[in-house]
């Protein structure tokens, strides 16, 4: 396709200016956007842009084409409609101009009572010396700002956001325009970056000197992106290298250990003490394969994964052959979240009924969380009271039918005492397991704490157990037994020499 009808397809494509289609254009001449043209209607040739064009078809006179002598009434009744609804998608398009509040009421409210007439009345010395109006002014157009673009609010708690303007306000910097689109999303993004790896520099010179930790986790991002991200620790805390896209990729031992060697190298591999993922078989493999290749660096299943790890298997203990005697002495913890889980989604989805309820938006819990099914418990512990006074209140009765059996449901095990007797024992001896995944779920260094606490966790889940149970120390307790060697396995597999050379240099 030549140049020429290229561009006559494009402009016959924009409904903005739609007479182009009874014209054509013979070839590009002088000047911006004009053509040597030909009228399909009547021959006639001429040179010109679509002013011209429309000048000629729509018979106006004066614009310095000849009209068009073989246009009809009935025709140029229809080519001014078609034009007339080109010329309404053109106004309608574009950015329409609100305008900001008027003074604030305060003003107002002075005006209207001295009786003055808003657009005579003079301002005051106070207002000019500090110059309210235009105060108020900016007010608007930064809140405006913040409607028109849907910006949280919280973003005014932002210190460089008030920083902008204190700095705007205190230097003269006439005729300044904000950076536009491009140059935030390159120039500046460019600077940042290299001031930020700047200001990392000291931090990176002091890594030969006592060793880092690479940390590797698992996550997605708001787009649904499967993404791994990496970062080096040390003693001064958490230093975030990079995160990688694997949406499209398959995550087997040989994809993750690339990366990980990739980043052990950018790091240097004199430098790394360990690495820390989780527990998944994949991971576990990926970690084996570094420890091949480089000797002097240990593979640390992750402390927190560890425990969570340990309460599923005890909260939700699978039925299988190999694992019939822990699903006979825990299926009924297993029955009791369940028992919670029915409620507390029969609760959230009956939200609107129950709005005068606001304190049980608390039930809502990330599936992802670490223990989520004791954080669950626990919440329903703190709403005992609501929970209880919820399905005894006259509102409770005004489901439809098909509600009731599970309405009933829910009322009979909110009132059951035996019921709450056994979430308040679950509660105590998962307790010691959920404070230890809470101590080493934080930023603050715990490798030398991890050897000690285990032992002391597993001595304060026995105690609570036995207590419950009521028995002495000499007796036997099927219940703990189970426990006590999901605890030990799950020990046994992410345990290693790093956990006994910490503890033993932990200094008492």
């Amino acid at each position: 396709m030549s140049t020429s009808s290229s561009s006559q397809a494009k402009e016959q494509d924009d409904d903005t200016k739609p007479i182009w289609t009874y014209i054509t254009k013979i070839k590009s001449v002088a000047g911006g956007g004009n053509y040597e043209i030909k009228c399909n209607i009547c021959d006639f040739t001429f040179n010109g842009s679509y002013t011209r064009v429309r000048a000629h078809l729509l018979k106006m006179t004066g614009k310095g084409v000849r009209v068009c002598q073989k246009v009809t009434v009935a025709k140029l009744i229809a080519l001014k409609k078609i034009d007339n609804k080109a010329t309404l998608r053109v106004v309608r398009s574009k950015t329409k101009s609100v305008s900001l509040p008027p003074v604030s009421t305060q003003h107002q409210m002075d005006t209207n009572t001295l009786g003055v007439d808003p657009k005579k009345r003079k301002t005051s010395s106070v207002e000019n010396a500090f110059n309210l109006q235009a105060r108020e002014t900016l007010d608007h157009e930064i809140a405006r700002m913040f409607y028109s673009s849907g910006l949280p609010f919280h973003l005014a708690r932002n210190p460089h956001y008030r920083k902008t303007f204190a700095y705007a306000a205190n230097n003269q910097i006439s005729g300044y325009q904000p950076s536009g689109y491009n140059k935030l999303r390159t120039t500046l993004l460019q600077n940042e970056r290299r001031h930020v790896e700047n200001l990392l520099q000291p931090i990176k010179n002091a890594w030969n000197q006592k060793g880092v930790s690479i940390v590797s986790d698992g996550w997605s991002d708001p787009q649904r992106r499967s993404l791994i991200n990496f970062m080096v620790v040390t003693e001064s805390g958490p230093m975030f290298l990079k995160a990688i896209d694997c949406s499209n990729e398959i995550k087997d031992k040989d994809f993750i250990a690339k990366h990980m060697r990739e980043v052990i190298m950018e790091v240097g591999h004199s430098n790394v003490v360990q690495i820390v993922i989780d527990n998944a078989a994949v991971c576990k493999a990926a970690g084996l394969i570094i420890e091949a290749e480089f000797p002097s660096i240990y593979w640390t299943p992750c402390v927190v994964h560890t425990l969570n790890l340990a309460l599923k298997n005890i909260c939700a203990a699978k039925n299988t052959e190999k694992n019939n005697v822990a699903y006979e002495e825990c299926s009924w913890i297993t029955q009791i979240a369940d028992d919670a889980m029915f409620v507390k989604i029969f609760i959230m989805s009956h939200s609107m009924r129950l709005s005068i309820f606001n304190s049980l938006k608390l039930l809502s819990i990330a599936p992802t969380r670490f223990a989520s099914t004791i954080v669950m418990l626990k919440r329903f512990k703190q709403l005992k009271k609501g929970l209880q006074e919820m399905v005894i209140s006259d509102q409770w009765s005004s489901y439809k039918e098909d509600d009731v059996a599970k309405a009933k449901f829910v009322k009979d095990t909110l009132l059951d005492d035996k019921w709450w007797d056994k979430v308040d024992y679950i509660l105590s001896f998962t307790s010691p397991i959920y404070d230890v995944l809470r101590r080493t779920d934080t930023k603050v260094s715990s490798l030398h704490l991890v050897y000690e606490m285990w032992d002391s966790m597993i001595e304060k889940v026995k105690n609570a157990i036995y207590q419950y149970e009521r028995k002495e120390e000499s007796e036997g307790s099927t219940f703990y037994e189970v426990v006590h060697s999901i605890l030990i396995d799950r020990w046994t597999k992410s345990s290693t020499p790093l956990h006994c050379l910490a503890h033993s240099l932990n200094p008492r």
